[in-house]
């Protein structure tokens, strides 16, 4: 099977299991394979599924199952991920939700920006199309999520230093917080490949970092690279607190 089409399978496969399942109603595509960002081996699949009701302890037990053996099999080594939202809760924006991720299930919120790019770029493989059931984003709407992204999760992460030195955080803190003044800026997203342009780095680094988004196995110093993405990080959020969208 080509590459370009593996992810594609594994997707396809998950929505088949879900379907059988009976009260997994509707699954969603987003993240970088909406947007065309796509990179295999790099990128993580990213899905929303809905439920006819909440996730229940069966319930969870059979979608952790059911992650595990895909892990194991058809989607090894694509990092599918997917969050169970409760079609009576979708409108909550402060409710957790289960979210198969790395090898384990975990409670978390569905971001205004991972509705922003189902509401944008996002498609079903099953079910309705994201725009039937999730409310259109107008651009201001979408600075307000990137406003609720970097003051929220990327600002409590800015306040815990020692987090920086793993070099994934690294690599997303620098990209998340290009995204972020951009949307907030402009009320537009940003792909991840279009954000490594515009980091606040040194030229060296954004080179690693378009060579790591490229696949390759490059190395930047941990200590190093840890603390420009850390202090772009107190910034970027010093900078979004101030309520000045203007540019950054």
């Amino acid at each position: 099977m080509s590459a370009d089409l593996e992810p594609l399978a594994s997707v396809d496969e998950l929505g088949r299991r879900l379907r059988g399942l009976g009260w997994v109603t509707d699954l969603f595509v987003g993240g970088s394979l909406a947007t065309g960002d796509y990179v295999p081996g790099v990128s993580d699949l990213d899905l929303v599924a809905l439920v006819d009701g909440p996730v229940i302890d069966e319930r969870r037990r059979l979608l952790a199952a059911l992650h595990t053996e895909l892990d194991a099999g058809p989607a090894r080594g694509r990092d599918l991920g997917c969050v169970y939202v409760d079609d009576a809760a979708l409108g909550e924006l402060s409710v957790e939700h289960p979210t198969w991720t790395h090898g384990a299930m975990v409670d978390r919120r569905m971001s205004g920006i991972v509705r922003a790019e189902l509401v944008r770029y996002g498609y079903a493989v099953h079910g309705r199309a994201p725009l039937e059931v999730l409310a259109p984003m107008s651009d201001d709407d979408m600075r307000a999520a990137g406003r609720a992204e970097v003051c929220g999760y990327w600002a409590w992460a800015s306040r815990r230093p020692q987090m920086w030195l793993h070099p994934v955080i690294a690599d997303l803190g620098l990209t998340s917080m290009a995204r972020g003044r951009h949307v907030i800026a402009t009320g537009q997203l940003m792909t991840k490949s279009e954000a490594i342009e515009r980091v606040h780095a040194p030229a060296w680094l954004v080179d690693q970092l378009r060579a790591r988004r490229r696949g390759e196995a490059v190395a930047s110093p941990r200590v190093r690279t840890g603390w420009i993405a850390w202090r772009d990080a107190r910034r970027t959020v010093a900078w979004a607190r101030r309520g000045h969208p203007e540019a950054s």
